[in-house]
């Protein structure tokens, strides 16, 4: 989203025992998907550690793998930051949305539960959506780009508004009106970036987009005091980007 190529990682790898069984699957499937997309994007892990037994009598911490990443910028002129920029350019959505609920913030803050399916990555989809959004970036057509990730597409908008401290006018797509609300707002689906661009580049990166097969949606435009988010005509979401 940054605008740079990948070109190695390090990771800090945080388990309860391994000497439990459940414990160590966890671990062992963490680094069998690790190195699998490692060597499906063709960037080395260059150091890493790993931390164990993070735990007590009564429970373990969540398996949780950190990841750091350096990349490089061939022209740092050329970059791209998450805050939204300038009122009347074009928010735009490169990937799709599933329901994919499980596992998910929302789940856990609104309903209390730690539970359910972990969304599932297609490598290949993801490659696609990064080398649109590497491709816009190093062409100069966007003004912003953030992936989202955790509470979904709700508040990856909320932190583009938040942190380029101006609003935005949404309206979700009409594809996914087949998907619960909750789902559309705060399903964690993958290989997603929220992407704004000035009106005269839209296209461009929408033709950028069918170049490379990746999913894209127009999502609506940057202005205002405020965050709305409309759905089959309904306001969803208003909220001022001050609250």
């Amino acid at each position: 989203c940054v605008g740079a190529e990948p070109a190695g990682v390090t990771d800090c790898l945080n388990f309860g025992n391994p000497e439990k069984s459940d414990r160590f699957w966890q671990f062992k499937r963490c680094v069998e998907g690790l190195a699998e997309a490692c060597r499906f994007f063709g960037i080395p892990v260059v150091s890493g550690n790993v931390s164990f037994y993070n735990e007590t009598p009564d429970s373990a911490v969540y398996p949780t793998p950190v990841l750091g990443m350096v990349g490089v910028l061939d022209d740092v002129r050329r970059h791209c930051t998450i805050g939204f920029q300038r009122a009347g350019d074009v928010v735009m959505l490169l990937g799709s949305t599933r329901e994919d609920l499980g596992g998910t913030e929302y789940l856990k803050r609104a309903h209390g539960q730690v539970t359910g399916r972990p969304p599932a990555l297609d490598l290949e989809l993801e490659k696609k959506v990064q080398a649109v959004c590497l491709g816009a970036v190093r062409a100069g057509l966007l003004c912003s780009a953030h992936d989202c990730s955790d509470g979904g597409l709700g508040v990856a908008l909320a932190e583009c508004c938040i942190s380029g401290g101006t609003g935005a006018r949404i309206t979700l797509p009409a594809g996914d009106a087949n998907l619960r609300l909750d789902a559309r707002l705060f399903g964690e689906s993958p290989s997603r970036i929220v992407i704004s661009a000035a009106p005269g580049n839209a296209e461009r990166v929408k033709a950028l987009a069918r170049q490379h097969g990746a999913p894209f949606s127009l999502l609506g435009e940057v202005g205002g005091e405020e965050l709305l988010i409309a759905a089959e005509g309904q306001t969803q979401v208003m909220l001022k980007v001050s609250e």
